[in-house]
């Protein structure tokens, strides 16, 4: 190092071509000397660089170009230079370090690689967010291994119990279902609320339809509407969107659900390897212990093979690929409830606008004019309620059955129709104050009342019906659902009274309670006993057509006599005799009929079943003339 500085560049400079003076990076640093201006740490000044008098402050400073021409070095740091003699520094002088340890290089920003493209991403476009993004709270936290090992539990159990039929397995897979829901939720900070809670028990309880009842249909409506209420107990929703979005909310959770889960038992099989491969050698051991001495007990006991093969599922490699399909679907299923629970979607943020508000005489004229209209039909009703067939008979020659069918129809569209009359009549209604409030209330009270009337004059007219030509799956149906329709009209009275906040979850509540009364009540059972009563009133019946029902009809069907009971439960016996499911896919109607049919065995009618019965069968005259009734 020389005593006098130069005035030359420096030989990186030459070599580089680059000036002292110009380069990008630059620093500045301030160091107190001995009597002399401040010495530049290392590199070489921009101004005055060869003189002893520059003046003391900071001082602009230049780094040594690199190696290679066009290539640029990091910046060096700023350092606190001591004290030198001279009060000037050798360009090529070491810089020491700030702070020991290692030199890591600083490298631009442009010489860093560039990220990979996304080759499904057209350029210039950024991918829009969901619609379901804004009512989605955010993404769930991590599933927990309580919820993976229920979603695992559903899973196996779907594919070892649902694969024979439906019966008690249902309830059974669903138990698993509901608790890893109930794990998520817990896990994502959610409590427990009083509606949730009925949603879930009104689920639950529509899931022992299948346990209790045979026929299909009460069940298939048991089961949806127990998909639908689990679905409103996952969402919490209360407004009319979120009832009516949030009871098929798990469909868009699907896919959503399975990345989660996958995620899951990814960061769980990475985290725990030595835990996992413990519990596959217990449960293999465990099998294996289960399968040798299941083994030797069941063939030194017959008894006890016998409770085994009713215990155990009856599973076959021809029926493989069916479990597999079953596991996926339960697995599927759970962690779509699940995820639900952990994240659900908000579909009460769907607000519908209500519609431009119209003055009170065009919005009211139109309601009162209808108002009078079902006055004056109703007040012919009541005529006909109280006995007056005779004078309508009169004027239309018809009989009251024919007269009672040919209108129930026309009534319960009618009922139908006037629900979506109130429903847009509250969307346009006027709303400028007390006043126009006590004008909807009053005119639309008035129009609900009125057609709860026509309620009671339909369901009379069925029961006339039914009275002359025998319940039917059919009428029993329509029957249902316009005393349902009736129920949903006083809760629109009531709301109209108390206020409409809790209307939409109080008409959710009734479609359920009345699925779940609907299948309590067994409808087969009410067919067939109903048919019986009316042949032990010197009427006819269709054998034919009860024989069809299925196995809640057989006690009824059993108390009529020889020959018509054998050749009735004829069709049960060689369905019994053909198949027998295993005890959790049986339901408690088919297991009391095999207990009736065993302890009064069915007699061997032959041909002569094939008349019995026809004679004076109403399907022989106007029935087949019903349009309406394909059964």
């Amino acid at each position: 190092m020389s005593d006098q500085p130069s005035d030359q560049p420096s030989e990186t400079s030459r070599r580089t071509g680059a000036s002292p003076e110009s380069g990008d990076a630059r620093t500045s640093t301030s160091a107190p000397t001995s009597g002399s201006g401040p010495a530049p740490a290392g590199g070489e000044t921009s101004a005055g660089a060869g003189s002893d008098d520059a003046p003391a402050g900071p001082v602009a400073t230049k780094p040594a170009a690199g190696p290679s021409a066009g290539a640029a070095s990091a910046p060096v740091p700023p350092q606190n230079a001591g004290p030198v003699a001279g009060g000037t520094v050798d360009a090529a002088a070491p810089v020491p370090p700030r702070s020991a340890g290692p030199d890591i290089p600083n490298v631009p920003a442009y010489l860093h690689a560039p990220p990979a493209p996304d080759v499904w991403r057209r350029p210039g476009v950024h991918p829009a967010p969901g619609p379901l993004s804004r009512l989605r709270p955010g993404p769930p936290r991590p599933v927990q291994p309580a919820t993976l090992w229920s979603v695992l539990a559903t899973g196996l159990l779907s594919a070892l119990l649902l694969g024979d039929g439906l019966g008690l397995n249902l309830l059974m897979v669903a138990v698993p279902a509901a608790l890893a829901a109930f794990f998520a939720a817990r896990t994502a900070g959610r409590k427990l609320r009083p509606w949730t809670a009925v949603w879930a028990v009104g689920g639950l309880a529509l899931l022992a339809i299948p346990a209790l009842r045979d026929a299909g249909w009460p069940v298939f409506l048991a089961v949806v509407s127990a998909l639908a209420l689990g679905s409103l107990a996952l969402h919490g929703s209360r407004s009319w969107p979120g009832v009516l979005l949030g009871s098929l909310g798990l469909f868009p959770a699907v896919a959503g659900g399975v990345r989660w889960g996958w995620r899951g038992v990814r960061d769980r099989a990475d985290d725990s390897r030595g835990r996992v491969r413990t519990v596959v050698r217990s449960t293999a051991v465990a099998v294996v212990l289960l399968l040798v001495f299941g083994a030797l007990f069941a063939s030194a006991d017959a008894a006890f093979a016998d409770l085994l093969g009713a215990l155990t599922p009856d599973i076959s490699v021809g029926d493989s690929p069916w479990r597999v399909f079953l596991f996926a679907l339960g697995l599927v299923g759970a962690l779509s409830a699940a995820y639900t629970a952990a994240a659900p979607v908000r579909w009460d943020g769907m607000t519908v606008r209500p519609g431009k508000a119209r003055n009170r005489v065009e919005w009211a004229l139109p309601l009162i004019l209808l108002d009078l209209l079902f006055a004056a039909f109703i007040t012919l009703q009541l005529v006909v309620l109280l006995g007056g067939y005779d004078k309508v008979a009169e004027k239309t020659g018809l009989l009251p059955a024919e007269y009672a069918r040919q209108g129930f129809w026309q009534l319960l569209w009618a009922t139908v129709l006037t629900l979506i009359v109130i429903a847009l009549a509250l969307r346009w209604a006027p709303r400028g104050g007390p006043r126009d409030r006590t004008l909807v209330r009053s005119v639309l009270g008035v129009l609900c009342t009125l057609t709860l009337v026509v309620v009671a004059s339909a369901l009379r007219r069925m029961d006339l019906y039914v009275d002359a030509f025998g319940l039917t799956r059919l009428r029993i149906s329509v029957a249902a659902v316009e005393l349902w329709l009736g129920v949903v009209l006083l809760l629109i009275i009531a709301a109209g009274v108390f206020g409409a906040r809790l209307l939409p979850r109080a008409v959710a509540v009734s479609a359920a309670a009345g699925v779940l009364a609907f299948g309590l009540l067994s409808p087969d059972g009410l067919i067939a006993e109903q048919n019986v009563e009316r042949y032990g009133s010197h009427k006819s019946i269709d054998i034919q057509y009860l024989k069809g029902l299925s196995a809640d009809a057989v006690p009824a069907l059993d108390t009529l006599p020889e020959p018509l009971r054998s050749c009735a439960l004829d069709s049960f016996r060689r369905d019994f005799a053909a198949s027998r499911a295993s005890w959790y896919a049986t339901s408690w109607g088919e297991t009391r009929a095999r207990d009736i049919l065993e302890k009064h065995p069915v007699k061997d009618g032959g041909i002569q079943c094939y008349d019995v019965g026809r004679e004076a069968d109403e399907r022989d005259g106007h029935e087949d003339e019903d349009s309406y009734d394909p059964y």
